[in-house]
């Protein structure tokens, strides 16, 4: 699976309850008050947290890192019964928001017009709620889709107060009327000739004359109908937001995955989905989905990091090149690169790791030293070799025995170096919450992948040395290159004189020290670096 970052999904569920005009005070102290201290103290609860707006509460409920998620979910649902008694009169059941994750708002696309005024924005919202909303809920994958803007369509009655009271009605009667009036009402059925026919009053309105003609009361014996005291018509609610795109009313839909789904083959889905519905769709609605896309930012993170793992890998094939100046040479130690890559993400994948952001970096972050271990193996065994060769015929071992005892001469060495630099990143393993999500897949991935390119270098490039550069042949190419002498001989003159002035130089180095934790306690910080995903 791929992704952008490890899945950063703490087990979550949201609550939502409305009560329609209530104040944010009362709505505090009647509804999320009582929710948040029956839920408190629940199994597995870590913390508890809440927003409350006019007529609208949401309760966030974070369970322990590790708890399943819907095991989090029943227990919400046992706790919200006994909640339920303490709410007041009125107020709507809390609702469980469905379980979407952190980083989950995969997609942005809108639903808009082509040309100005052929479709209203009543028209929009309709189709964009009880078409495109429905279908895309359907795709396995998909967690919600919310949709932002266009205009809710109403059936609206302005009541005429001076006919109200000409008739001596109140407002409360009028709204039992319209509420009673959008209702169909069962008889039973009627059985006649052996069959059996369904009996239905249907009330159910359809049509601004289905309110129009609602009886309210009845006034000497005269039956007073809406349409007597009141003006029905279709009308759109109050906006509370709006949506465009590209300077255009239009309905933007936010779609949300759910955890644990892989955001580019969800993201494929999408398309094809969405590609269908716009064949679908009346002449002149267009369906706009490029407007956001997280799929195209982990298509380019994955890309850059992949260009500098390709730039990486160019340069520690031209450097090995250089220092060993042999190609047989240079090839058995280049194999190490891709032997430990294989290793770390098959690894990973044992794990249930994603390839991401975190574990492909830890994987850059170790690209240069893969081949450390093998650099020095083999740069041993050719040395070795090339001692071998120099001694008289009778005193030469077999090439395999030799490559046997260069191997074993620095295995120690190797071992230990590595064990130490892999030490290093073992307090990443112990950090907790969002910070162990996110920075252990980075230390397991490097961890992993230098552990494998030291198996390789004590094992298979052993062997390959003793396939490739033991015959004599062999042996007599591999001549130190010039440049490597050059700097084994400048590298003895800087020893030399560094040895006896090693007080200067813990000096000086002691002063770098120091303005480097100087330096580094000035630096601004932050938990993450920004990140331009392209998109405005």
């Amino acid at each position: 699976p791929v992704d952008v970052f490890p899945d950063l999904t703490a087990p979550t569920v949201t609550l939502v309850t409305e009560a329609h005009g209530m104040t944010p005070t009362d709505m505090e102290a009647l509804v999320t008050f009582p929710i948040e201290t029956a839920l408190n103290g629940a199994p597995g609860v870590r913390r508890v947290r809440s927003s409350t707006k006019i007529g609208l509460s949401v309760i966030s409920v974070e369970f322990a890192w590790g708890t399943d998620a819907y095991l989090a979910r029943q227990v919400v649902a046992e706790k919200l019964q006994l909640a339920k008694a303490a709410l007041p009169a009125g107020v709507e059941a809390p609702i469980m928001a469905p379980a979407a994750s952190v980083m989950g708002e995969i997609m942005f696309i809108a639903l808009t017009s082509e040309s100005a005024g052929q479709h209203s924005t009543v028209a929009l919202k309709n189709t964009a709620d009880y078409v495109l909303r429905k279908r895309l809920l359907a795709i396995p994958g998909v967690a919600e889709v919310l949709p932002i803007g266009g205009d809710l369509q109403q059936f609206q009655v302005t009541l005429k107060p001076e006919r109200l009271a000409a008739y001596g009605l109140t407002i409360d009667e009028v709204a039992k009327a319209v509420e009673g009036s959008n209702s169909n009402a069962a008889a039973g059925f009627y059985t006649e000739g052996g069959q059996e026919y369904l009996i239905q009053g249907i009330g159910r309105v359809r049509q601004v004359e289905d309110i129009a003609e609602a009886v309210v009361a009845v006034k000497n014996g005269q039956a007073v109908l809406i349409r007597h005291i009141a003006d029905v018509a279709l009308g759109t609610a109050v906006q509370r937001g709006i949506g465009s795109t590209n300077g255009k009313p239009a309905v933007v839909l936010g779609i949300q995955r759910q955890p644990g789904a892989n955001t580019l083959e969800l993201t494929r889905v999408l398309d094809a989905a969405i590609a269908d519905i716009q064949k679908s769709l009346p002449a002149g609605m267009k369906i706009e989905n490029r407007l956001f896309r997280q799929a195209d930012f982990i298509e380019i993170s994955i890309a850059n990091l992949l260009a500098a793992l390709r730039d990486g890998a160019i340069l520690v094939v031209a450097i090995v090149f250089a220092f060993l100046f042999s190609w047989r040479s240079t090839a058995i130690t280049l194999l190490a690169l891709p032997l430990s890559l294989v290793a770390a993400i098959l690894s990973m994948k044992a794990f249930g790791a994603t390839i991401n952001t975190m574990t492909l970096g830890g994987i850059a972050i170790a690209l240069g030293a893969l081949v450390d271990d093998a650099i020095i193996v083999v740069e041993n065994i050719v040395r070795r070799l090339r001692e071998n060769q120099q001694k008289p015929e009778r005193q030469r071992e077999s090439g395999t025995h030799v490559v046997f005892m260069a191997t074993k001469e620095i295995q120690g060495s190797i071992v230990f170096a590595t064990l130490i630099i892999m030490l290093v990143f073992v307090p990443l393993f112990f950090l907790s919450g969002v910070e162990g999500r996110l920075m252990v897949p980075l230390g397991l991935a490097y961890v992993i992948s230098l552990f494998a390119s030291l198996l390789v270098s004590i094992t298979v490039t052993p062997v390959l040395a003793a396939i490739f550069l033991t015959s004599p042949k062999a042996i007599a190419h591999e001549q130190e290159p010039r440049f490597v002498s050059w700097l084994r001989d400048a590298y003895g003159r800087v020893l030399t004189a560094t040895l006896h002035r090693w007080r200067a130089i813990s000096a000086v180095s002691g002063a770098l020290l120091l303005a480097a934790l100087l330096g580094l306690g000035l630096a601004g910080q932050a938990f993450l670096p920004d990140f331009n995903e392209g998109t405005l």
